[in-house]
Parts: structure tokens; C-alpha cells; sequence
């Protein structure tokens, strides 16, 4: 008979029911019992995220105008925060990415999660760029447009036109052929990619701008305007990197003119 120890060890490793496991079930140890339903569990959570991951697959070929068409996603990062960059990112995957799996909207990621996973997609992606607009164009534009502009950006930077585009909520001043998909990415794969590589690029700027101006804290809220973010403002004034025309940064510097 196998030790608890090695039957939790097996199971472990196995991604699906086998032969093998049968007599676990009429095991009555508390310990191989243990292990079965962490088993179950696990493999439960694989069977979801893999039915997740084929309906974002089914909803992108669901666009593809012919079978080797290009379909780019594009989704933004930053558009709320007071201070930094927005950024886009658009994304040509293959048809097929199973090593993709999990790939989800990136705020519903942790930010582990979230840097394995961009490193993925750029492994396994087709085409992938990524493009900064900032604080300064965010202000002559409105935001608004700064990443529209931006996303059309993003998509130019690919090397080679896509055929068909899928944005994030968004509609673009492009002859392609596109699609604005209200919560795009939590139902398109290459707009979830996207928003991964936009949110992992800016936070990694985020994070090198706190370097250079560490009294604001922006590797820790990445410019939102959380209470430490305001304080600081407030105390330190705006740097080069704030947005002009957000409040409170307007009313601040209304006051100091």
C-alpha cells in the first residue's frame, strides 16, 4: 500500500483523473482523503480557467474575417491616476495559445501574476507593442483622446497591419475593420493580453519615476491619488510628471499663479 505522503505527492503532479486513482476513493485514510479533495479541487479550477480560456479564444476567432487573418486587442493603463503615463499596448496572438491559460483582465491579477504573465505573451505572442503618452499630451489632448491616440499608436508600432481590431471600450480613427468591446478584457484574449503589458510597462515606469522622486511614493500607487500621493502633492508640489489638467493639481497651481 502507498505511503499518504506519496499518493499526496502524485496527485500533486497529475493534471487529470487516471486509472491509477481509483482505489483512493475507498482509501478511508483522513490524510489520502485530505489530498483527493485538494485534488478535486485543483483540477475543478483548471476545468474553469481552460472554459474561460476557450471562450476568449471562441470570441476573438469570432471576428477573424478569414481563417490567417491578423486580429490585434488593445487596452490602456493609467488613465485614472493623477501623475505618470497612460499606456496601451496592442497584441497579435496566435489562433491557438494554450500557454496563455489564466491570461485574464490584469486588474483582476496580482501583480505576480501579472509580470509572469507579460513575460508570456511576449514570448508567445505573434506581435506585441506597447506605447507612452504622456502627462504632457495627456493635458493638451484630455485624457480621453491621449489614449485613443495612443491605442492607434500602439497598433502602428506592430510589425505588420492587422486585419480586423478588437479595442477595449474604445473606437479608433483607423480605416482597419474594428470592434469596441465593452469589458473587453474579461472576454477577448489578445485585449487581456494587452491590458497586461500596458499595466506591467507603466508600473514598472512607475516604479523607476519613485526613484527619481521618491517623497511621492509612486511606486506605491502608482500616481492614483491615494491619501499619501495627495499629502505629498500638497507638501512637495507638482513635478513635470503630474497631470495639469486633473484636480487637484488645477486648483493647486490656479492658487500659486
Amino acid at each position: 500500500m502507498k505511503t499518504i505522503k506519496e499518493i499526496t505527492e502524485a496527485l500533486k503532479t497529475a493534471a487529470q483523473i487516471e486509472p491509477w486513482m481509483d482505489f483512493i476513493v475507498k482509501d478511508e485514510r483522513s490524510g489520502v482523503q485530505k489530498a483527493w479533495l485538494q485534488f478535486q479541487k485543483r483540477l475543478e479550477k483548471i476545468e474553469a480557467l481552460q472554459q474561460a480560456h476557450n471562450e476568449k479564444l471562441q470570441f476573438d476567432a469570432s471576428y477573424l474575417p478569414y481563417e490567417h487573418a491578423y486580429i490585434a486587442g488593445t487596452d490602456e493603463a493609467g488613465r485614472g491616476p493623477l501623475a505618470g503615463p497612460v499606456v496601451t499596448a496592442a497584441v497579435i496572438l496566435p489562433n491557438h495559445c494554450q500557454e496563455l491559460l489564466g491570461v485574464n483582465d490584469s486588474k483582476q491579477l496580482s501583480k505576480e501574476k501579472r509580470n509572469q504573465f507579460a513575460e508570456r505573451i511576449k514570448k508567445h505572442a505573434l506581435y506585441y507593442a506597447v506605447h507612452f503618452q504622456s502627462a504632457e499630451e495627456i493635458d493638451r489632448l484630455n485624457i480621453y483622446e491621449a489614449t485613443r491616440q495612443s491605442m492607434l499608436k500602439s497598433i502602428e508600432a506592430l510589425e505588420v497591419t492587422p486585419n480586423y481590431i478588437l479595442a477595449d471600450a474604445m473606437t479608433l480613427s483607423t480605416s482597419i475593420p474594428q470592434a469596441s468591446i465593452i469589458k473587453g478584457d474579461a472576454r477577448s484574449l489578445a485585449i487581456a493580453a494587452a491590458s497586461i503589458l500596458a499595466k506591467t510597462a507603466r508600473d514598472d515606469y512607475m516604479e523607476k519615476l519613485d526613484l527619481e522622486f521618491p517623497q511621492y511614493g509612486f511606486a506605491q500607487h502608482a500616481g492614483y491619488g491615494t491619501k499619501q500621493h495627495l499629502e505629498a502633492i500638497a507638501q512637495y508640489g507638482p513635478t513635470l510628471h503630474h497631470r495639469k489638467t486633473f484636480e487637484p493639481i488645477k486648483s493647486i497651481l490656479q492658487r500659486r499663479e
